[in-house]
């Protein structure tokens, strides 16, 4: 029996078998309600191989995402088909946000912005994806930093770093971001990370070791709190920006 034909699936999906519930499912860049697909980007890659190539803001909805589109930031150039989930410009958003705003997501995301958790888990979620960390050091030099896998947990498992795989670039310090797999996102007002501190913004805390990538923009040269890679304190405190 022809399936496709039966269920009347669009010429965007296959008609299969899945735990004894038979329905249209579609392929890779498509959303579907059981019947028929509609062409949509699930992430900046896909983007790229719908044909977009400028950078800029896109409409896209992940893979098993409930709610509605939302808006990401894409590097269409760099590689090809970056999807932006944090950026540090001028400090002009505060990151010292709570657990529901990191969740759901702040800022612009066409200037300052963190996404969101419940975002961040369902697009690292749908395939294997990389991670890259751009920074800018308070001297001006541009360094970054790449890891060939990259995913996070849900909401239940406190958005648990559960993937970070293996380094490349030229910021070092690798091993500061490595050493957080399996560690709990933390906020100033949920402590997941066993550290008495007041975090300042939320990141996979390990600990009393508070260096991060949402630390207070204006704090003061060599301060633990302030934006920090894993390097040794000096040339990767206090940083610029980063992406």
């Amino acid at each position: 029996m022809n399936y496709n034909d039966l269920y009347q699936c669009s010429s965007d999906a296959v008609c299969e078998v899945r735990n004894d519930v038979r329905k249209c499912y579609c392929m890779s860049g498509y959303h579907g309600n059981g019947v028929n697909c509609t062409k949509h980007m699930t992430d900046c890659k896909i983007g790229t191989m719908l044909g977009n190539t400028t950078n800029g803001i896109y409409t896209i909805i992940p893979t098993n995402w409930s709610g509605a589109s939302f808006d990401v930031s894409c590097n269409m150039t760099d590689g090809g088909g970056w999807t932006i989930f944090h950026r540090r410009v001028d400090g002009s958003v505060d990151f010292n946000q709570t657990w529901i705003s990191y969740k759901e997501g702040f800022g612009d995301v066409g200037h300052e912005f963190w996404l969101g958790n419940d975002k961040l888990y369902y697009l690292t979620n749908q395939g294997n994806y990389q991670l890259r960390v751009d920074f800018v050091i308070r001297d001006g030099d541009p360094f970054y930093a790449k890891f060939d896998r990259f995913r996070i947990n849900n909401e239940s498992d406190n958005y648990r770093l559960s993937r970070i795989g293996e380094y490349s670039g030229n910021a070092g310090g690798a091993g500061g971001l490595k050493s957080r797999l399996n560690y709990s996102f933390s906020t100033s007002d949920k402590n997941n990370g066993g550290c008495s501190d007041d975090y300042h913004c939320g990141w996979w805390f390990r600990d009393c070791k508070l260096r991060s990538l949402n630390g207070d923009y204006h704090a003061a040269r060599n301060v633990r709190l302030g934006i920090s890679w894993y390097g040794d304190p000096g040339s990767y405190d206090n940083i610029k920006y980063t992406r």
